[in-house]
């Protein structure tokens, strides 16, 4: 990057964070502390309305802001992706927001550049993102993301897979929705579960019946979205599977969520997992049928085998 582009991506990095370190501006940009001082004498004297507080760093001046950019024909084709992608999976209300903006890039484009992101565009696609088109998906979706933003309490019937066995997994819940998650095709919603006691996340297709109520909530000031549910339900059990050679090529290409490692041995495909219950990863390793074996644990061993003669006699003719 030469000088000319760090200047400019320095004030844009100092106007994103709103306090920015003259160290944290030095790793970012791979250069020494001494070059960032010089290059903020420089925007100094260039007129950027630069100010400085010991252990706070720099900020811009409140009211100032860079002129309209000029957009690559990348850059803008990644925003333009990324507008399609909230387009497709939010709610009528930022997916209108999201086109509104795709049309506002769009229309600042150099006629060469426009060219070349519609044919970006052509080539690029986001296929199956459309977890919102659903009515009630959206639905669930509006009133989640008014309740996040007005710290409003939701009640909810829920549907788990992971209940006991004997146990009703129907369930009603009252939560305070802390955050909005999406992972593998589906939206999940990362809220304090009243029932439970504890930080649950919620699958949106499996929601009944969502309502807003009037008790309002506040969301924990050290709450973070990542490894928040780890750290309230560890996932203390470690599985260990072999599957064969022919199949791990399919096994590298759709892992599972719960997978941490997986090593090529003389014998195949080595896998470990690290789950909070066995039932987390039963589904997963029937779907590879005889192309794998549980190596540990012992447990999780006798309950596929009990599953798989379950499903023999499904398919023996009486």
């Amino acid at each position: 990057m030469n000088r000319t582009d760090r200047l400019l991506a320095i004030v844009l990095e100092i106007q994103g964070r709103r306090w920015a370190r003259a160290e944290d501006l030095a790793a970012t940009f791979e250069v020494s502390k001494r070059t960032i001082y010089r290059d903020i004498m420089a925007l100094g004297q260039a007129g950027v309305p630069l100010m400085a507080v010991p252990g706070r760093g720099y900020a811009l001046v409140e009211g100032y802001f860079l002129p309209p950019l000029n957009f690559s024909a990348d850059e803008a084709a990644a925003l333009l992706l990324g507008s399609a992608f909230v387009a497709r999976t939010f709610d009528a209300q930022y997916r209108q927001a999201a086109q509104r903006a795709a049309r506002k890039i769009a229309g600042v484009l150099p006629a060469p550049v426009r060219a070349q992101v519609d044919d970006l565009q052509e080539r690029l696609k986001l296929i199956g993102l459309d977890a919102a088109q659903r009515p009630e998906q959206a639905e669930r979706l509006r009133l989640l993301r008014q309740s996040i933003l007005d710290c409003r309490r939701v009640r909810f019937g829920y549907h788990t897979r992971s209940a006991p066995e004997g146990a009703d997994p129907r369930t009603v819940r009252e939560a305070d929705p802390y955050g909005l998650l999406y992972m593998e095709r589906a939206w999940y919603v990362t809220a304090y579960c009243h029932l439970r006691q504890a930080v649950r996340h919620f699958r949106l297709d499996r929601m009944r019946d969502l309502v807003l109520l009037d008790a309002t909530f506040t969301r924990p000031a050290d709450f973070t979205m990542c490894r928040q549910d780890d750290l309230d339900h560890p996932m203390r059990i470690t599985v260990r599977v072999l599957f064969t050679p022919d199949v791990a090529p399919w096994v590298r290409e759709a892992p599972s969520f719960y997978q941490t490692a997986a090593e090529e041995t003389q014998e195949g495909l080595l896998v470990t997992l690290r789950v909070r219950h066995e039932r987390d990863v039963v589904q997963w390793l029937l779907g590879w049928g005889r192309h794998v074996r549980i190596l540990e644990p012992a447990s999780l061993r006798r309950r596929l085998a009990e599953e798989a003669r379950a499903m023999l006699c499904n398919f023996t003719e009486a």
